[in-house]
């Protein structure tokens, strides 16, 4: 039996891939952690006083989803004096958007086959 295309030796190496970053899809499924994450993504490493202000979320729910972040890779603390400050972990988001990138190609090659079918003329 032969392989459509696209497919082959890399395939178990891809699984690798999507296996490692499925921990880091888990924590940002969660908007929550999607909030905090652009927070940070647009201010930088933030102590846990600048991430909850203007929000109704406790400092102890913002420390419990940035734990999860944390578990994940996505994020990490440090200490900066007496506050602990979190920034993101870009090598763990940069891994999980290769994930994206090749779900996206086989999409496309999937749909290319698809419209080469459709398009071909019956012999």
């Amino acid at each position: 039996m032969t392989r459509p295309p696209g497919r082959g030796a890399r395939a178990p190496a891809a699984t690798a891939a999507f296996a490692d970053a499925a921990p880091v899809f888990a924590a940002l499924g969660d908007a929550t952690r999607m909030r905090l994450v652009a927070r940070l993504c647009a201010a930088g490493p933030l102590p846990i006083v600048r991430l909850t202000q203007g929000s109704s979320i406790s400092r102890q729910a913002v420390t419990k989803h940035l734990r999860a972040l944390e578990s994940a890779g996505v994020v990490r603390s440090g200490r900066a004096g007496r506050e602990r400050v979190w920034e993101l972990q870009q090598k763990r988001l940069v891994q999980a958007r290769r994930c994206l990138d090749k779900i996206s190609d086989r999409w496309d090659e999937a749909l290319l086959r698809l419209r080469i079918f459709v398009e071909t003329p019956p012999v």
